[in-house]
């Protein structure tokens, strides 16, 4: 790597504390757009509409453009809060280039500071109050997995336990207590970008989701509760807790052998098929019987295990859905599927996405839902592919759409925040592995409580009927 390409790694690695530096960072993000805004918005008075409607564009582009760049730079909450944004459709983007702009947002995922290990040790040592070597046999000081508030590496118990240790970056809850004071400036910049959404309401409940996320002590008794609903699980597995060894900044479970998201996409149908319904199964599962939506099942949180089991991690961005509340989101997606117009409008009035419920007209909003969620409204076999879930968002965002006027007046409600990134991005995984099934009926299993319609669901059904 050349010299000055590792001085910008190095540079923008970095994470900056200091409560002055990162509140200088959106200051100077919302201040500098809200110019550039200004601007524009005065010389469209003198342009045709047509011009006028090109240069909007290209402002909401680069105010996209520059979100992605600064909240990439400064991790921690707000690399989160761009993870996050990474499933809201953003109608001001020219169509051409809003799937580029989202998946740049989505590349936060991925992206991780590159923080020194002796910096790393430093927390490690500080939760527990002496020597790393006191308290592993061994640890690898070259980390296997990063993400936005914490690497992963690999250490021996003195017991002789092969384990993966999640250690939180030095700084970062100081970082995340700031970005959170200051998130709030980041309302006028998304009403930009999405007119409908009431942004106040989503970045309170991402305020809260990324606090819990950022204590380890709550994530490992959420990664607890769920090991327990799955221990012995014919086809799903879940690392266990080192409950002796975790602290608030440092989380310790089971180390998992077995295959990538990468390289099981190389492997055949079957395989790929099989694994694209556990992945299924487990999230609408876990959703329905424990009342958890997991907000991050992108391609690095899933170990496919050589047994033929499917291994799932990181259980930090996690909601508890209220029952009544998940109660109407089935009733909802049931009325979608019946192809009920008035109980659809009903349903989406009572929980909260038709901010106005007498703008919206019952057949067009059930239209609108049967096209945006063909892929698990629908019965029938179909193989998914990143062209499919690609096609299908545009077919739910583009301005061309029928339903552009009522997606602008829409909103999305805090509660079903993590249920939309989460089926959002499943849709997107299972389109990433090319897998194919038989979608709308495993949903309605979990929607209607329809009887298991693959051998898989008999498994899950045996199982979860045994231990009740």
């Amino acid at each position: 790597m050349a010299e000055e390409e590792q001085d910008d790694i190095n540079e923008t690695s970095k994470l900056p504390s200091s409560r002055l530096a990162r509140t200088a960072k959106f200051g100077s993000l919302v201040g500098g757009q809200s110019a550039k805004w200004a601007a524009t918005s005065a010389i469209n008075r003198l342009r045709t509409e047509e011009r006028a409607d090109e240069a909007t564009q290209a402002r909401a582009f680069d105010l996209a453009d520059q979100l992605v760049k600064q909240l990439g730079q400064m991790k921690g909450a707000a690399m989160k809060i761009g993870q996050v944004l990474s499933t809201v459709d953003f109608e001001l983007i020219p169509e051409g280039d809003r799937e580029e702009f989202k998946e740049r947002l989505a590349q936060l995922r991925d992206s991780a500071p590159q923080v020194a290990f002796k910096d790393m040790k430093k927390v490690v040592e500080a939760d527990f109050g002496e020597p790393i070597s006191a308290v592993f046999a061994s640890f690898d000081e070259e980390p296997i997995a990063a993400a936005s508030i914490g690497q992963v590496y690999r250490a021996t118990t003195h017991d002789g336990d092969e384990v993966a240790v999640k250690v939180q970056y030095p700084g970062v809850a100081e970082a995340v207590e700031t970005d959170m004071r200051n998130v709030q400036m980041l309302v006028p910049l998304l009403k930009r970008l999405a007119p409908g959404i009431d942004a106040k309401a989503l970045l309170a409940e991402l305020r809260e989701r990324i606090i819990e996320e950022l204590d380890y002590e709550l994530e490992a008794a959420n990664q607890r509760q769920i090991a327990r609903a799955y221990r012995g699980h014919p086809f799903v597995r879940i690392p266990s807790i080192f409950g002796s060894l975790s602290t608030r900044r440092v989380l310790v479970s089971e180390y998992v052998e077995g295959q990538s998201f990468a390289q099981l996409k190389e492997r055949s149908d079957e395989e790929r098929d099989r694994a694209g319904e556990i992945a299924f199964r487990f999230f609408f599962g876990l959703l329905m019987r424990e009342r958890l939506a997991l907000g991050d099942p992108h391609p690095g949180n899933y170990i496919f295990c050589d047994d033929g089991r499917v291994c799932f991690l990181d259980f930090g961005l996690i909601r508890r859905v209220p029952e009544q509340y998940l109660d109407g989101e089935r009733a909802l997606a049931r009325s979608v599927i019946e192809g009920d117009a008035e109980q659809t409008h009903r349903w989406l009035s009572e929980l909260g996405y038709l901010p106005q419920p007498d703008e919206f007209h019952p057949e067009r909003v059930l239209e609108q839902l049967q096209n945006a969620g063909e892929w698990y409204f629908t019965t029938g076999y179909r193989r998914l592919s990143p062209e499919y879930v690609r096609n299908a968002i545009e077919v739910g965002s583009s301005p061309r759409s029928p339903h552009y006027d009522y997606m602008r007046k829409q909103t999305l409600p805090p509660e079903a925040l993590l249920m939309r990134r989460m089926e959002g991005l499943l849709f997107s995984v299972l389109g990433e592995l090319r897998a194919g099934g038989d979608w709308g009926r495993l949903a309605l299993e979990y929607i209607a409580a329809e009887p298991p319609s693959t051998s898989l669901g008999e498994q899950d059904a045996d199982f979860f009927a045994a231990r009740a």
